[in-house]
């Protein structure tokens, strides 16, 4: 394995960027060959170390690469390089990204209809906070934090304990999704700033149908970025079918 310090010791310690300086290293360092197919990677310590940056920054950058297919990750023993043909697609917890994508349409837009008529005046507060400080937040992990907040508070709104159910159990999965997201496409933040705007606005004009619409162009977004980057992982890739 050659990840060497002398490669590490010029990244940048700014917060705001570090965790995209950290993957691509990591992955230039995979897809390039420095790290060769079964090679297991430093632990999140000692790349903190190399990088300059904390354990935090280090471990959502390793859960980016993940995603990619690139590595696989034993518990108890660490994160190993994977072999390209077991690489389907990204995968956010124990979910393939595309069954996600599918199962937030049948949960979220619903969610959002019955948000729209049974939130109360501390719900839209609570939504309209998580939402100013997304869009003043500049750090990806707590971006991404606030962001799976932000549709778990809708579950909540909308008085269904079943949805709400279902979108704390994948909400791990959506943290990773949205990392993914923000730390490969750097322009997703922004985009999804104005779409979870829509969504609240929506909501708080008790409006069924604008929040139906709100949340599906949300998704549609969602879903065509991750499509995009699945189909530029690696080169020769199947395309937006591989997922």
């Amino acid at each position: 394995m050659a990840l060497s310090d002398s490669r590490t010791s010029t990244v940048p310690a700014r917060r705001v960027n570090a965790m995209q300086v950290v993957l691509e290293h990591l992955r230039t360092a995979v897809e390039r060959g420095d790290l060769a197919v079964g090679d297991k990677l430093p632990s999140e310590a000692e790349l903190g170390r190399r990088f300059g940056v904390s354990r935090s920054v280090v471990r959502e950058a390793l859960r980016a690469l993940q995603a990619l297919g690139l590595t696989v990750s034993h518990a108890g023993k660490g994160t190993y390089v994977a072999a390209p043909e077991k690489s389907e697609g990204p995968t956010f917890g124990a979910y393939p990204a595309r069954d996600l994508v599918e199962a937030r349409r049948h949960v979220e837009i619903p969610v959002a209809a019955y948000a729209a008529t049974r939130r109360t005046q501390a719900d839209l507060d609570h939504l309209d906070e998580l939402r100013h400080r997304m869009e003043h937040e500049s750090d990806t992990a707590a971006w991404a934090a606030l962001d799976t907040q932000f549709h778990v508070t809708l579950a909540q709104c909308s008085g269904n304990l079943v949805f709400r159910s279902v979108i704390e159990a994948i909400r791990d999965a959506l943290t990773q999704q949205s990392t993914f997201l923000n730390v490969l496409d750097r322009d997703r933040r922004e985009r999804s700033n104005e779409e979870h705007r829509a969504i609240v606005e929506a909501i708080t004009r008790s409006s069924e149908e604008g929040s139906v619409q709100a949340m599906s162009r949300h998704l549609d977004h969602v879903e065509t970025a991750l499509a995009a980057l699945c189909s530029s992982i690696r080169p020769g890739g199947r395309g937006d079918e591989q997922w």
